[in-house]
């Protein structure tokens, strides 16, 4: 078997996929660089990241399938599956080599995992969007850390940029150690270094805007007071938001310091 090993982004692993086809490569198992691990009897194959070679592949893959099934190739790609790119270059390969529309053909069986784990990530993305809470920095940032089981990051940006188009905010991906950073204008990605309790998003209590504390009380409180014991459902409450999701919730965290009442006592003093 021959190892490709390529760098690791959705355009090195189509460079890899060219690669394939060029070499004529047969039998091959492609890893991303940071998985690969060298063997003293056997000679990977390295990618070179070329934009004319993915973009070739991506092109020839438009005039295969339709938008959707496009889709679902890159958020397969993005699950970080082990081996999920063998699949998808299996995929690739049926795409090419059908005369008739192959994305429906679930008989087969890397389009109907291709079909099965776009839809775990796309589930992914949408939970992230809806359980992401951003915390206000002392510098008028808007920050959250998260955790997903996906790279589902490059997926769920589009939305809080059109949501959030005004503000200043940046979603930081623990697991992965990058993150999206939007300055009003633009987003991009970008790589920090966080203190350990910071990057497991503990506390960063120092670069707390002044009222953020207070924020986060009071939407505890909030969402206590609609938290009716009689028709608690638990088994519901955690089909619909999974526990590997509540420790970047303020309203899962218990309450801190003095009672409410006390607290913003204290803070509307200090504000008058």
């Amino acid at each position: 078997m021959k190892t490709v090993v390529y760098d690791g982004s959705f355009e090195g692993f189509l460079c890899a996929v060219f690669d394939v086809y060029e070499y004529k490569l047969t039998d091959v198992d492609i890893v991303p660089s940071h998985k690969h691990q060298p063997s003293m009897f056997a000679e990977p194959h390295f990618v070179n990241h070329d934009t004319a070679h993915s973009d070739r592949v991506w092109k020839g893959l438009e005039r295969k399938l339709s938008l959707e099934a496009q889709k679902q190739v890159y958020r397969t790609f993005l699950s970080e599956i082990d081996g999920i790119e063998n699949t998808l270059l299996q995929y690739i390969q049926y795409a090419f080599a059908s005369e008739a529309v192959m994305e429906a053909d679930y008989s087969n069986k890397a389009v109907l995992t291709v079909f099965q784990t776009a839809k775990k990530v796309w589930r992914e993305k949408h939970r992230m969007e809806a359980f992401v809470r951003f915390q206000k920095t002392a510098d008028d940032l808007y920050y959250a850390i998260i955790d997903p089981d996906y790279n589902v990051l490059p997926l769920i940006s589009k939305h809080f940029t059109e949501r959030y188009a005004d503000q200043r905010w940046m979603i930081y991906d623990a697991k992965r150690k990058y993150g999206t950073y939007y300055d009003g204008e633009k987003a991009q990605n970008v790589q920090i270094k966080f203190t350990e309790e910071v990057a497991n998003g503990n506390d960063i209590s120092a670069a707390y805007d002044e009222t953020e504390s207070i924020y986060q009380q009071l939407w505890k409180q909030y969402f206590k007071s609609v938290n009716i014991a009689a028709r608690k459902n638990t088994k519901l409450h955690i089909q619909h938001m999974p526990k590997r999701y509540w420790k970047y919730l303020p309203e899962k965290h218990p309450m801190v310091g003095g009672g409410l009442q006390e607290r913003l006592t204290n803070w509307t003093y200090r504000r008058a």
